[in-house]
């Protein structure tokens, strides 16, 4: 058996039993998982985690299911990354890169949320996974479905990037696009999970999914030597990550596997979707929900669910929120992919180039240690970067014409600096 105690509303503190159920019945206030810490506390050790696997259900004491997972064994323990090459370019002193662009099998964090909810719902005897998205969240519940053997049904705003919809179509999932935004196609997706009484991952079976999410920060902690970093950025859209990885933070301060919290987040949205920023900036507690115009469509909620609480986590933690025009976004991606070797979809040049300009406005010092969120793999959106690259030089099969073209190469860059 695991080490989930109930379900609790964030707002009345009423418990719930450990059912498919996300809102309070008293107060409508949203529901989360709560553990039996005292018993964590007497099992787990850095040597216990330490000795298991190395994927994320190596804290799978803290992690919503009764038994083994189902699916997603292999998920999660992505790389933490000493970007030294960025150091140099933000002049920082200590810069990490958590790269969940590498996670398994679909290339995002998404990976990690969907194999915990599929767990659980199967544990409840759910028989059809389903899922509204912005896109990652479809190729992961397609995938991970595909893998256990359930079917899937998928809800997507029709305008989606091509490379995300072939993405999830390809692992034979009931792909659905709706005319409309995020939002749009997530109101729709409650009337459905209540008629059809399917797992819909981020809606009836959220509070289990959400906790996924606390792996990325459980291995940032580990990968720096059971430390915690004075300061990581992570990516809002409906807000649960930014809030997960804080509460991954307490835990694990909680549970004496860290030595202290002496650590802040920092919020990065994009200019044309920013409503957790705004409301950050602003100093209101209230998310004014906006109808999103970004590149960068995995960030593309307008109304977050979790708004509210990451607005939240960011003042309890003394980071700050900010965000980056669709420009500066592509700029970060070139410019992690240039000076890293590392490709990002559009979130994780809303990430770098937050990062960016929190340092040049002095509010992330350059002395101290960095980790910046990179959630998702920059081959599910490469229409981003469609006219802002460099066009690829034709020569004939010829020596003499590469030697010509060497001499203009070395010229031009000599001109650039």
């Amino acid at each position: 058996m695991g080490f989930m105690k109930a379900l609790r509303c964030r707002e009345c503190g009423r418990e719930y039993p450990r059912k498919a159920l996300h809102v309070c019945e008293y107060c409508f206030g949203p529901l989360e998982v709560v553990y039996e810490y005292g018993k964590i506390k007497k099992s787990l050790s850095k040597e216990t985690i330490e000795k298991r696997p190395q994927n994320m259900w190596r804290y799978r004491e803290l992690l919503p299911i009764d038994g083994e997972p189902t699916v997603g064994r292999e998920v999660g323990f992505t790389p933490l990354i000493r970007a030294r090459n960025l150091e140099k370019a933000l002049g920082v002193k200590e810069l990490y890169i958590k790269n969940d662009a590498v996670n398994y099998p679909t290339l995002s964090f998404k990976d990690r949320v969907v194999s915990v909810a599929i767990s659980r719902a199967l544990e409840m005897g759910f028989k059809v996974a389903s899922c509204a998205s912005t896109g990652n969240l479809a190729n992961s519940v397609a995938a991970n479905a595909t893998a256990c053997g359930m079917e899937s049904y998928v809800f997507i705003p029709f305008d989606l990037e091509p490379t995300k919809i072939v993405g999830t179509l390809v692992y034979g999932a009931r792909v659905v696009g709706i005319r409309g935004t995020y939002d749009e196609v997530n109101r729709l997706c409650s009337e459905i999970a209540g008629k059809y009484g399917w797992a819909f991952v981020n809606i009836n079976i959220r509070p289990y999914y959400a906790e996924g999410s606390k792996t990325f920060g459980f291995e940032i902690a580990e990968q720096l030597g059971w430390r915690l970093p004075r300061h990581t950025v992570v990516p809002m859209a409906g807000g649960s990550l930014i809030t997960k990885v804080w509460k991954a933070y307490r835990e694990l301060h909680m549970l004496g596997l860290v030595d202290n919290m002496d650590a802040k987040v920092y919020g990065a949205q994009a200019t044309g979707c920013a409503p957790i920023v705004t409301a950050v900036k602003r100093g209101k507690e209230l998310i004014e929900p906006v109808r999103p115009n970004t590149i960068a469509k995995s960030l593309a909620i307008g109304n977050p669910a979790d708004g509210y609480y990451s607005a939240k986590t960011i003042r309890e933690s003394g980071g700050w929120a900010e965000d980056v025009s669709d420009e500066e976004i592509v700029e970060a991606i070139k410019l992690l992919a240039e000076r890293e070797g590392i490709f990002a979809e559009t979130a994780g040049g809303v990430t770098l180039g937050v990062t960016k300009k929190l340092i040049e406005q002095g509010r992330i010092p350059r002395d101290e240690s960095i980790v910046v969120s990179v959630t998702g793999n920059g081959l599910k959106t490469q229409e981003a970067l469609h006219g802002r690259l460099e066009e690829v030089p034709t020569i004939n099969a010829s020596l003499k014409d590469f030697d010509e073209l060497v001499k203009k190469m070395d010229e031009k860059y000599a001109l650039e600096g």
